[in-house]
């Protein structure tokens, strides 16, 4: 296609207007044609009458489609870097970066405060929290092996030694037993199966659902088995973190209290409750 900038962003913007809202097309729109370019995302606002040549309707393509725009240019930004994202772990959210920040707080009381991250999936918060806390030692965990080789694949192009193992946090992390750890910090899945539906289709049908569903029955399965892993994994001042689903937030609160913690309870930057921090009671 060659066209100015201002057409081909709205070339790309018409053929997602059915899934998107004008302001995230115009976002999306500038992101893809900014990848396959090789430009800078600004280009396309400051210089949008400039006739320039692309191959653009691939994408086009797979976006109408409702594939993800992480997936499509292959990464997402969280925590200030630049993450390989694709189809088997989860996209990084905006929102999960303020566990970190509170994981990274809560690691202050400890001179080398041993991390570790239940089900890592692309890496993003072992990844960061070792890039925040040089001289912690992290290990990060993941049944599924595509997440953990996504995840392996970031600690590799950032730099950042973590310890990646594949392993159940449903079946008590096995080959942690009689470790210990000062954070354990922890995105599992926490969606009910029954608000599947509801959601957009660039979720539903592209990121992976063992990353994001849980049982009806049983939403906080996770949040259990963990804390009661925990319980032997955790040092005695240390703290166990978790980012939680918003409608489930009194009801994970109770549970954790009722397995034996003291929780505290956050909103993220969109006044919905969605994080929680667990200490043993003394």
């Amino acid at each position: 296609m060659r066209a100015s900038r201002n057409d081909i962003i709205s070339h790309i913007a018409n053929a997602i207007e059915h899934l998107y809202t004008q302001t995230e097309r115009k976002r999306i729109a500038r992101m893809v044609a900014a990848h396959l370019t090789g430009e800078d995302e600004t280009k396309f606002i400051v210089e949008p009458n400039e006739i320039i040549d692309i191959d653009i309707e691939q994408a086009i393509e797979e976006l109408a489609q409702g594939r993800p725009i992480q997936y499509i240019i292959g990464k997402t930004e969280f925590c200030g870097e630049e993450f390989i994202v694709r189809e088997g772990a989860l996209i990084p959210r905006p929102e999960t970066e303020e566990l970190v920040i509170w994981a990274r707080d809560e690691a202050t009381e400890f001179i080398q405060p041993k991390i570790l991250d239940l089900c890592t999936g692309s890496g993003c918060i072992a990844i960061s929290l070792k890039r925040l806390i040089p001289q912690a030692i992290v290990t990060a965990i993941d049944l599924s092996s595509d997440a953990l080789a996504i995840a392996q694949e970031n600690a590799h192009k950032l730099n950042t030694p973590i310890e990646f193992i594949q392993d159940d946090v449903l079946q008590g992390v096995q080959k942690l037993s009689g470790k210990e750890f000062d954070i354990i910090v922890s995105n599992p899945p926490y969606i009910p199966s029954s608000e599947r539906e509801a959601m957009h289709i660039n979720v539903i049908e592209y990121e992976p659902n063992m990353a994001l569903f849980v049982d009806d029955n049983d939403p906080l399965i996770f949040y259990r088995e963990i804390a009661r892993s925990a319980r032997s994994m955790l040092s005695t001042q240390g703290s166990l973190l978790f980012e939680i689903h918003e409608l489930l937030a009194n009801q994970t609160l109770q549970m954790l209290q009722a397995e034996g913690f003291e929780v505290s309870l956050r909103h993220d930057f969109l006044s919905k409750p969605r994080m929680i921090c667990c200490k043993k009671k003394v």
